[in-house]
């Protein structure tokens, strides 16, 4: 498997935010959204086998707890990803995947809780998300909206609408993106979308959705990696 880095940290986003985690960044991503904030993750990082990388997850949190398998876009890597995330559910990890829903899910472990990216309009990857993906989608997985205009968050609020997303998945997330070159201030200055606004749109409309900011980047410098 080709990795670009392996570590704890705080789970900043999702139903799981605040929770500590083991994050498994794969390398490797065919999309590029206009505010991608994990470029270094295209190309480059150590190729490592399955056995590996389950042994540093252990190192880092012996005995189980929360680990994120992401990249990039993970599932680029299938074929060594899903028995690597079956090998982790065995050991009793809680296993989060986090992927745009561009390539087919069906194969994931059932255990693995999905956090489905679904990229909007100003994304510049607007419809590629694959809709025979809804199907295996279950009460455990969460779908996630990044937002950064008012179209976005249209498209957003449509689509959960159309697809009845709050019947069907345990969270739907919308979520204001981040300025990619942020650094310095550690506040919602560096969004693209004001998330009090964002949150007022909610409201207004009665979203059967969370609001989700990145805690990660309120905690420690936007720009910082490993963390």
């Amino acid at each position: 498997m080709q990795i670009t880095e392996i570590y704890k940290s705080l789970q900043g986003e999702s139903t799981y935010a605040g929770l500590p985690c083991v994050f498994v960044r794969l390398t490797g991503c065919n999309l590029r959204c206009t505010w991608c904030d994990s470029e270094y993750t295209f190309f480059g990082g150590r190729k490592l086998s399955m056995e590996e990388v389950l042994n540093e997850v252990l190192q880092l949190s012996p005995g189980g707890g929360l680990v994120e398998i992401t990249g990039g876009e993970p599932m680029l890597q299938e074929r060594e990803l899903v028995p690597l995330m079956q090998r982790l559910l065995e050991h009793g990890y809680t296993v989060l995947l986090e992927t745009s829903g561009e390539r087919p899910l069906e194969r994931v472990p059932p255990a693995v809780v999905k956090i489905v990216d679904v990229k909007c309009p100003d994304s510049g990857e607007g419809d590629t998300f694959r809709r025979e993906n809804l199907e295996v989608l279950n009460h455990r997985d969460e779908i996630k909206f990044v937002l950064s205009s008012r179209i976005d968050y249209e498209f957003a609020r449509e689509f959960v609408a159309r697809h009845k997303l709050g019947e069907k998945v345990n969270a739907v997330l919308f979520s204001p993106a981040f300025r990619k070159e942020a650094s310095g201030a550690r506040n919602s200055s560096h969004c693209l979308l004001d998330p009090q606004e964002l949150a007022e749109w909610m409201i207004a409309d009665n979203v059967p959705a969370r609001l989700s900011l990145q805690l990660h980047k309120f905690i420690w410098d936007p720009a910082m990696k490993g963390v």
